[in-house]
């Protein structure tokens, strides 16, 4: 007799969450691939309760993404910069010496200290060129 598929489910572990509405933003259908990547990454620390404590060095995201620590530092502008994820605290060298990490907040979740999600990645827009004016004879 076969067992149901639930028999030996104890819960089906995290899980990583793209609501629809995000993927529908302009910021998100034009991010490209690797900032992507690093704001999945990004959400797989979110606990529920932890934003703005997020700590995720450009080293270790180099290495989670498998690219070169040199590459990952522009992703994390990209997603800044488009609205997904902003710092709370940046990164500083300790008085011991030893480095701290940048600690980031998502945008699309309200903080720790309860404040309101910002969600400023649903306002962002491409940048277009103006049209030439009427009767303006330079050619690109």
């Amino acid at each position: 007799m076969a067992k149901g598929y639930k028999s030996k489910k104890r819960g089906a572990g995290r899980h990583v969450q793209l609501p629809e509405w995000l993927m529908q933003t302009e910021a998100w259908s034009t991010l490209p691939l690797g900032p992507r990547c690093l704001y999945v990454e990004m959400k797989r620390r979110y606990t529920g309760s932890n934003n703005g404590n997020l700590m995720l060095s450009h080293r270790e995201a180099a290495v989670l993404l498998c690219v070169s620590k040199n590459t990952i530092g522009p992703y994390f502008r990209e997603l800044e910069t488009r609205g997904f994820i902003s710092t709370k605290v940046s990164h500083c060298l300790g008085p011991s010496g030893i480095g701290k990490t940048t600690r980031w907040v998502l945008t699309e979740y309200p903080t720790a200290d309860l404040k309101p999600a910002k969600k400023t990645f649903a306002a962002w827009r491409v940048k277009t060129k103006a049209p030439p004016k009427k009767g303006d004879t330079t050619y690109l």
